[in-house]
């Protein structure tokens, strides 16, 4: 089902890149809304609650003005073991080709504003990182971020995922790359994970590849494994999901709502060119995901 549609019609116009939390029985969902690129690119991170994971009702938005930032990518919405807030937001430096990432603070989703703001992932002068994925485990936060580099400014589009881990969520040590691209395959350009589980058996994540420069923006959803958080290892020779005709399907975020359910949360290609947000609920022990998503 369309969670959030396109805010207009114009190619380029986009509602996606989700980040979602259950709470109190619901779900609060941060995404991404974006204008074509040459109007400004990611214009807002919108806040929305909803009691049923599909009608969402907006309790608040975060522009790119109020972050002094050219462009806004993928957020992360936590909930810290406290039951605090926090919004990481992956801000595009004025006239460069780097990122950075800064965390919001805040009692409630409700009341997320830019006063205080940290930067907590500057990135570097050859490097831009954004695109954060979080989970809290036994005390230690992980986090994976896309990470670009920019020695050739003609191909910032390369990606790998990096790999960190934090005590507090706002001084991380990184642990080099956990996830790079697999020269000769469908993933060859660059990789971003976007969902990651972790279990007694080892981790899962699910992760954004493009084959080229041209794909960028449509990327598709792959599948990686690995005994440790910090070194995974895509699976297969092709995506596991991706939309209908084989256009983008990525940020795939998943909400483990309990009594084996999950809701899903995408950005798909509508065959219009314009992105929406679907989600999607999946019983565990029936279809599997790499089925699901890619029917949708």
């Amino acid at each position: 089902m369309v969670a959030i549609a396109p805010p207009g019609s114009e190619p380029g116009t986009w509602a996606g890149a989700p980040s979602a939390v259950a709470d109190d029985g619901g779900i609060v969902l941060a995404y991404r809304l974006r204008n074509p690129v040459d109007q400004g690119r990611g214009y807002a991170v919108a806040i929305a609650r909803s009691a049923d994971g599909v009608r969402f009702e907006t309790i608040g938005m975060i522009t790119k003005e109020m972050m002094a930032t050219e462009s806004l990518e993928r957020p992360a919405v936590v909930r810290t073991g406290d039951g605090s807030w926090r919004l990481y937001l992956s801000c595009a430096t004025w006239g460069t080709k780097h990122w950075r990432v800064e965390m919001l603070e805040a009692a409630t989703p409700e009341e997320f504003t830019p006063d205080g703001s940290k930067v907590v992932l500057p990135g570097g002068p050859y490097w831009a990182v954004k695109d954060p994925v979080i989970v809290i485990q036994d005390g230690t936060w992980h986090l994976w971020a896309s990470v670009h580099p920019l020695d050739d400014p003609a191909s910032t589009d390369r990606m790998t995922t990096d790999y960190a881990t934090s005590q507090d969520g706002i001084s991380w040590t990184w642990h080099g790359h956990a996830l790079s691209p697999r020269p000769g395959e469908w993933d060859a350009r660059g990789v971003r994970v976007s969902a990651v589980q972790l279990t007694p058996g080892g981790v899962m994540a699910y992760y954004d590849g493009r084959a080229s420069a041209e794909e960028n923006y449509e990327e598709r959803t792959g599948l990686a494994v690995g005994a440790l958080p910090g070194s995974l290892a895509a699976t297969g020779s092709a995506p596991v999901a991706q939309a209908p005709g084989g256009g983008g399907l990525r940020y795939l975020d998943i909400v483990d709502l309990g009594s084996g359910r999950q809701r899903l949360y995408y950005e798909l290609t509508r065959p219009d060119g314009l992105h929406e947000l679907r989600t999607e609920l999946r019983h565990l022990g029936g279809t599997d995901l790499a089925s699901t998503v890619s029917a949708a």
